[in-house]
């Protein structure tokens, strides 16, 4: 592990101890404060793992690895596939994604188990974990379904308003596309998986001539930029308000049904 992991784990360990002690003193501002440096370098040590090279880290462990099959724990598998997609995605894209580009073989039903046990552990020991694998959040603050959604990510981006299925599934496009050009062997499963999307995408695919990840990238940018404004100034909204009504747990997690509608009242 690099020097700059370790560090960012030194440093994420400090901020865990500070933000109890100031839960402790019932010190709220500090808390927010600290909480928010704690996500901002946990999200840094997520990039960081990523940049990592596997084969680096552990040599010939693709070699090792069964075809279909993963190493990883699932959790960690779930967690890398968002990070490349980047945005709320179902469980059902998570688990392509994964076995596309990663090998994976996750099953959907896993995922459902997993978001329980991660919101479990939350309210067991918040921030215990450099990461939380949470729910996106509908504009009533409730979870939205389906939906997975990583803690270290701003509230502005796990929160979801009228255009954001649209505007998340061209950011996935584009950020599929963009893996994909920079690898040098993309996987056939990757290749027809941005194939499948750029055909919801005008301009984004030729008929039946291969997928050109140049061209989806361009189509998708090209709508967004008729959605992405309005999409991020509902999400502000909706983020505001889930910052200042909700608890921690809420803000990851979101209210039941039950709970939206007594607020309601």
């Amino acid at each position: 592990m690099s020097e700059s992991l370790d560090a960012l784990e030194r440093r994420i360990a400090e901020l865990r101890a500070e933000v109890r002690r100031a839960v402790k003193a019932r010190d709220n501002t500090r808390a927010r404060v600290l909480r928010g440096d704690l996500r901002r370098a946990e999200l840094a040590w997520d990039e960081a793992i990523v940049a990592e090279d596997p084969a680096t880290i552990v040599p010939g462990l693709r070699e090792l690895q069964e075809p279909g099959t993963s190493l990883m724990p699932i959790r960690e598998q779930v967690h890398q596939a968002l990070l490349l997609l980047g945005v709320p995605s179902a469980a059902k894209l998570v688990v392509t994604v994964n076995e596309a580009f990663f090998s994976g073989a996750l099953r959907g039903p896993q995922l459902t188990s997993l978001r329980r046990d991660e919101e479990r552990s939350f309210r067991s020991d918040p921030y215990a974990r450099p990461y939380y694998l949470c729910a996106a959040l509908t504009d009533r603050l409730s979870p939205a379904r389906g939906l997975l959604a990583d803690s270290t990510w701003p509230l502005e981006a796990r929160v979801v308003g009228p255009l954001s299925p649209r505007v998340d599934y061209l950011t996935a496009a584009v950020r599929i596309a963009e893996h994909l050009v920079r690898l040098a062997d993309p996987p056939p499963g990757a290749v027809r998986l941005l194939s499948r999307m750029a055909q919801n995408i005008p301009g984004g695919a030729e008929g039946f001539a291969p997928v050109d990840p140049a061209a989806v990238i361009r189509a998708a940018r090209a709508e967004l930029e008729v959605h992405a404004a309005s999409d991020a100034a509902q999400r502000a909204e909706v983020a505001a308000r889930a910052g200042g009504q909700l608890t921690d747990v809420e803000r990851l997690f979101g209210v039941s049904a039950l709970s939206t509608l007594r607020g309601a009242c």
